[in-house]
């Protein structure tokens, strides 16, 4: 959430973010309700001076024997007056902090400005496209010989968008989160977080997937009695969601800080549409895996923390041996949270597209108000809303199709990248290994 200050400081570089990012806010009603919510309650005030006064001079009718009763009435006259402002702040109230959840994050001053994906920035890259003296395989084509990907019995179980690993590629997408985790946990430091999946709508909005992203999420319910009703219960989107989450309502010490925490969990995401070469295989699906990092921080060192976020998520990349590249999101590309984001996409030679498989970003102080996590600077000093970041480190199953696709060869065999070779237990999928 916006810091409501610049509502009234400098309301239209709020306007403009939100055309930067082609956000749909009724930004008018906003700025109206923000100044009508100022006015009631300056109404309130003024009326229940009115009243106390009103109040007392019933009593000095009484002590001086005067007949009471038109001080009476204009105390009820001034409570009904009251009541019914009361009434219309509460209503102003509620109508502002539905509208104020509506507002994107400002984008960062070294975003660029964009109108779609387009303007996006490539900002480096690493690897050279792999060659091949034979013609190279897309992973779909490649699982399903080395029967280790079953889309047939995946969308048969499931429906369109889901997918069935066996055998040596169930232990491959094991194997590669074992290897993540133990990175984050045991060269940078982070803390490993198994949250539940499910969380509740205070959780969704505290991270910014509620109420702009509704319809790409999933609801839980269950049949009762008077039919299938729908709980306060969301299947997660990102392990960014519960992990940033864990601190919702909380103050916590300078000292505290940074805190690192990362975590696998499955994602669940109703939106799989696209079109083109990204519709086959699993590029696009329904449920997938990932690690997370996740970074409470100081607002003075976030950025600095950004490129270290980038910098960790590229070092997987660079030790699976895939050719990669980053790109600076525009305005327009960058998500609802995030002020400045990077993503990380990796070449699959198979398919001949780059494939994101992390997007680092910063989110400022954007989400630590929506979920109300603070820090105390100093003893004496009140408490302030610290910056969160979060980074994919790394998303499968893109990394997965990238290993495939990249290693295969001539013989429908596929080389397992050397680090995971410890995990897998073999150097090659297909033949013998």
């Amino acid at each position: 959430m916006i810091d409501i200050r610049l509502l009234r400081d400098d309301p239209e570089r709020v306007r403009a973010a939100i055309k930067a990012k082609k956000a749909a806010v009724d930004f008018d009603r906003l700025l109206e309700l923000e100044v009508r919510r100022r006015e009631v309650i300056t109404q309130i005030e003024e009326l229940n001076a009115r009243r106390r006064q009103a109040s007392k001079e019933i009593g000095a009718r009484v002590q001086a024997g005067e007949d009471p009763e038109e001080a009476k009435a204009a105390v009820r006259r001034l409570g009904e007056e009251i009541a019914a402002a009361e009434s219309e702040q509460r209503a102003v109230i509620a109508e502002f902090d539905a509208l104020i959840l509506t507002v994107p994050n400002l984008p960062h001053e070294t975003t660029p400005l964009g109108t779609s994906e387009a303007d996006n920035r490539e900002i480096a890259a690493w690897g050279e496209k792999p060659t091949f003296d034979f013609e190279p395989k897309p992973h779909w084509e490649l699982g399903e010989a080395l029967g280790i990907l079953d889309l047939a019995r995946g969308s048969k179980i499931s429906g369109s968008g889901y997918y069935v690993l066996k055998g040596a590629g169930a232990r491959l997408e094991r194997a590669l989160i074992n290897w993540f985790i133990d990175v984050h946990t045991r060269e940078y430091g982070y803390t490993e977080i198994l949250p539940p999946f499910v969380v509740n709508s205070k959780t969704m909005t505290g991270t910014g997937q509620l109420p702009k992203m509704a319809e790409d999420m999933y609801r839980v319910g269950g049949m009762t009695a008077e039919g299938y009703v729908a709980e306060d219960a969301w299947l997660i989107p990102t392990a960014e969601v519960p992990i940033t989450n864990l601190y919702q309502d909380e103050i916590l010490e300078a000292e505290a800080l940074p805190i690192r925490h990362c975590g696998y969990t499955p994602c669940f995401r109703r939106e799989a549409g696209s079109y083109g070469k990204e519709v086959r295989g699993i590029t696009r699906v329904h449920q997938f895996n990932k690690v997370e990092m996740v970074k409470f921080v100081q607002p003075e060192s976030s950025y600095e923390e950004l490129e270290t976020l980038r910098e960790q998520a590229e070092t997987l990349l660079r030790r699976l041996g895939l050719t990669y590249r980053v790109v600076q999101l525009c305005s327009a590309d960058l998500s609802f949270a995030a002020s400045k984001c990077y993503d990380l996409e990796v070449w699959a030679p198979g398919m001949g597209i780059w494939l994101e498989v992390s997007s680092c970003s910063n989110f400022e102080d954007f989400q630590a108000r929506r979920a109300n996590i603070r820090y105390r600077p100093g003893t004496k000093e009140k408490p302030r809303f610290m910056h969160t970041l979060n980074g994919s480190g790394l998303a499968l199953p893109r990394t997965v199709i990238a290993i495939l696709e990249t290693y295969q060869q001539a013989d429908g065999t596929v080389q397992v990248p050397e680090v995971l070779r410890p995990f897998m237990g073999c150097e090659r999928l297909g033949g013998a290994s």
